[in-house]
């Protein structure tokens, strides 16, 4: 009885910690669109403000869209895990760093 408590124990902690990365992907992908797009954003800042906003919303689609086109060559089981795996703990960084941002200065 003791080691089906232990192990159903470790599978809520198991599951709290996937909702905690999954939290902060959402969050590093949320503010990084967001970092992209917004008026004073990373598009704007490269192209000067006279970019009008709908242009960098269609350009920052354009970015979007070649991310993913790019992200289905990863076919081999190997190669993708390998890079899954970067892009989810980068996000999540990215997420802790957008979220501490937030807490401290209020804004992103």
């Amino acid at each position: 009885m003791e080691a089906k408590l232990k192990q159903e124990a470790a599978s809520v902690v198991q599951a709290l910690i996937g909702l905690a990365t999954l939290a902060l992907v959402m969050t590093g992908v949320g503010g990084t669109i967001y970092k992209m797009i917004s008026p004073g954003g990373w598009v704007t800042q490269a192209f000067g403000h006279d970019f009008s906003a709908g242009t960098a919303a269609l350009g920052s689609l354009a970015v979007i869209t070649a991310l993913a086109w790019f992200s289905r060559g990863w076919s081999s089981p190997g190669y993708r895990s390998r890079h899954a795996s970067l892009f989810v703990y980068a996000f999540a960084a990215a997420g802790v760093l957008y979220l501490a941002q937030y807490w401290l200065k209020g804004t992103f």
